[in-house]
């Protein structure tokens, strides 16, 4: 089994101090594609915070803001050993000089529109890995083995993963296949791809998770009818990737 090389989704800081400008900007990040986690923080001291405390792979920014405005803390950043790229995330177009002179990576214009952040993203892509990030990965088959005879599933079939030893077993709708691959190596290759880890012994594929329950101090997913608990330590993980990538069709009215 092989893939192509992928670009590793990216962790971003979003930094807004306006709340509901903040929630749009960390949505619209959160369904990109290469898009892994958004860190939100709600000031300048805030996000500051959160860079001497965590490993992040870019910001994205207002610059207006009380206090530590978005070009100070740009300004800090620029002394940090290494520097994450900055995209600044603005309604204001005069301040733009002063941002490139600073080096930033993108300078975007509010209201943000969705290719305009895609641009925005790829440049941060390019600028950290060397290149653009790969289109949509294309399907993959993996060739199992069903009482001697060989055939070809595709990754998309696979609703969930688990492990076996070092083996892995996959799941389809139509019943399940053992591999000689670790559920490590799947977790690693197929990240890109949408599958995450759920629990040390399974890997589920997002596109397919139906339901999500919390009972009791304990939360499962429901994947093609079968119900997969989830551990405590990939919980909070899970729930907001869920979040993120829901594409709400509206506002509910009360």
């Amino acid at each position: 089994m092989s893939t192509s090389p992928a670009v590793p989704l990216l962790r971003v800081l979003a930094v807004d101090d306006e709340a509901p400008a903040l929630d749009e900007l960390a949505w619209m990040l959160g369904r990109h594609e290469c898009v892994g986690q958004v860190v939100p923080a709600g000031s300048g001291e805030a996000a500051l915070r959160v860079l001497h405390e965590e490993q992040v792979d870019a910001v994205f920014l207002d610059v207006q803001m009380p206090g530590l405005s978005g070009l100070d803390l740009a300004r800090v950043l620029s002394r940090f050993t290494t520097q994450p790229p900055i995209v600044f995330v603005t309604a204001h177009e005069q301040h733009a000089v002063d941002a490139f002179e600073l080096n930033v990576v993108d300078y975007v214009l509010k209201p943000v529109r969705d290719e305009r952040l895609d641009q925005a993203v790829r440049r941060v892509v390019r600028q950290l890995h060397g290149r653009e990030p790969a289109a949509a990965s294309a399907d993959e088959s993996i060739v199992v083995e069903l009482g001697g005879v060989s055939r070809l599933v595709q990754r998309s079939e696979v609703l969930f993963v688990e492990a076996q030893g070092d083996y892995a077993r996959l799941h389809t709708a139509t019943g399940s296949h053992l591999v000689r691959v670790p559920l490590t190596t799947l977790a690693d290759q197929w990240r890109d791809a949408g599958f995450v880890r759920i629990h040390r012994s399974s890997l589920v594929a997002l596109g397919h998770i139906t339901e999500w329950r919390t009972e009791g101090g304990r939360t499962t997913v429901v994947v093609g009818g079968h119900e997969l608990v989830v551990s405590r330590r990939h919980t909070r993980a899970l729930r907001d990737l869920l979040v993120r990538r829901a594409q709400p069709l509206g506002r509910s009215v009360t």
